[in-house]
């Protein structure tokens, strides 16, 4: 096993930090590798915004469905599909004139355009996540970036063709820091030859067998089975639906209409 292998299969998400800032040189390895992540047309759709600010920490570990973890970790990084960038390039270049002179459509981002910006955010993210881990520097996801979506809007200073997908937290392992690797599903479920595979009742069993053993006959939620229990902790839970509701407002901007 090569030390690239080694570090992606040794990383888990961490949650407590080393009481110590981000060194520049390792900052920097970390922002590089980031901006060598593959790019759609090497457009690089995507702008980072670093978060060392305990304020700003302490708001978005409210906002974020309150993790007070976040507000430790000792710097932040919000990954931001972005189209704005190359829209006022066109504007300052004049592309809508071209556009009406030679009868090509000149229209905002659309929906299409905020999912390939956010390709590029998130292959720029993850090549972040690997060259921290090999500086033993730990990090996590933090999905909930996409709530409150007005919020995080004026706070970070976010302006229409520029979507939060992610933010990333970035800290030091703390000394002799044991590491908890979470079991994923066997490849069977996830790897399929050629077309896609829906899985039989039998083999829905079979995948989800241990994670059925965290079950829990008397649980809050009046749930009989684990599918209930998790469908009510997450997908039914206040936080995903305020997601749902926030991503449904920022593609309101997402419409390709004509400028």
């Amino acid at each position: 096993m090569n030390n690239t292998i080694k570090t992606i299969n040794d990383r888990v998400s961490l949650r407590k930090y080393a009481d110590k800032d981000i060194k520049d040189k390792d900052l920097d390895v970390i922002l590089n590798s980031a901006m060598q992540a593959p790019t759609a047309g090497n457009q690089m759709l995507y702008s980072i915004i670093l978060i060392r600010d305990q304020e700003t920490k302490d708001a978005l570990s409210k906002s974020c469905d309150n993790q007070p973890f976040i507000a430790t970790a000792p710097m932040l990084m919000v990954f931001v599909a972005d189209h704005q960038k190359w829209f006022d390039y066109y504007v300052k270049n004049n592309v809508k004139e071209y556009s009406e002179n030679t009868g090509i459509k000149f229209e905002a981002p659309q929906e299409s355009d905020l999912f390939l910006a956010c390709e590029d955010a998130m292959i720029a993210a993850q090549n972040a996540v690997i060259a921290a881990e090999s500086l033993g520097i730990g990090s996590c996801y933090i999905g909930d970036i996409l709530e409150n979506y007005e919020y995080h809007k004026d706070l970070l200073n976010l302006p229409d063709w520029a979507f939060p997908i992610t933010m990333l937290t970035f800290g030091y392992y703390p000394e002799d820091y044991h590491r908890v690797h979470r079991k994923r599903f066997d490849k069977k479920f996830i790897v399929f030859d050629e077309k896609y595979k829906r899985l039989s009742d039998d083999e829905l069993d079979e995948m989800y067998a241990d994670l059925e053993k965290f079950y829990v006959k008397e649980n809050k939620y009046d749930a009989e089975n684990y599918a209930q229990m998790f469908y009510s902790r997450k997908t039914g839970a206040e936080f995903s639906k305020e997601m749902a509701r926030s991503v449904r407002v920022a593609l309101k901007k997402w419409t390709g209409e004509l400028l």
